[in-house]
């Protein structure tokens, strides 16, 4: 009898395991708990810029070369950095991919001024190394995990924040990132849902 409740209690964890795993993953927090953390990152994925991957005379140095936002994505970044000054959010600097439609996410959000940081380039067609650039945003988060107070903010690209965080993101979708512990969460932008 006590072996069966054995095997009863394995069975019960092997199923039970991915369940709970599955549920912590699609967990959403508000902004406004993503704000209250310490040593994070808030990775952003760029606002709306219609279209797939970047045109065949891409360069990072000409936005005339690049997939840009659209209206809908300027009117996006406005009202994501809105969500953030609502909330008294205020950054002492706004990391960016170097791409076009990363900076003017990153700027029209108004919430701190934009550096351009490599490590957050995108490599979805290789125009960046992808295990240079991983490194380079490795170190970055690490420092990050070790000195700052309140969640940093970056703007970059799909690919980037799922090689980082294991998830997906959608146009001007966030994702709590803790470097410490690589944990991930999805956060709620818009304060109205």
């Amino acid at each position: 009898m006590i072996q069966r409740r054995w095997q009863l209690w394995l069975v019960f964890l092997i199923f039970a395991w991915p369940v709970r795993l599955a549920v912590a993953q699609d967990r959403v927090i508000p902004l406004k708990e993503a704000l209250n953390t310490t040593g994070t990152v808030i990775m952003i994925r760029h606002a709306l810029a219609p279209g797939f991957g970047d045109p065949s005379n891409f360069r990072v140095d000409d936005c005339s070369t690049q997939r840009n936002l659209d209206d809908r994505g300027r009117q996006q970044s406005q009202a994501i950095g809105q969500e953030f000054r609502q909330l008294n959010y205020s950054a002492p600097v706004v990391y960016s991919s170097p791409w076009c439609r990363c900076l003017d996410t990153a700027r029209l959000m108004q919430i701190g001024p934009v550096t351009a940081f490599q490590g957050l380039g995108s490599f979805f067609e290789g125009h960046v190394d992808r295990s240079q650039s991983l490194k380079a945003l490795s170190a970055k988060l690490s420092s990050i995990a070790k000195e700052q107070r309140q969640p940093v903010v970056m703007v970059t690209h799909q690919v980037v924040i799922s090689a980082i965080t294991g998830l997906g993101t959608s146009s001007g979708e966030a994702i709590l990132y803790d470097p410490s512990d690589q944990r991930a969460i999805r956060i709620r932008l818009n304060s109205s849902d």
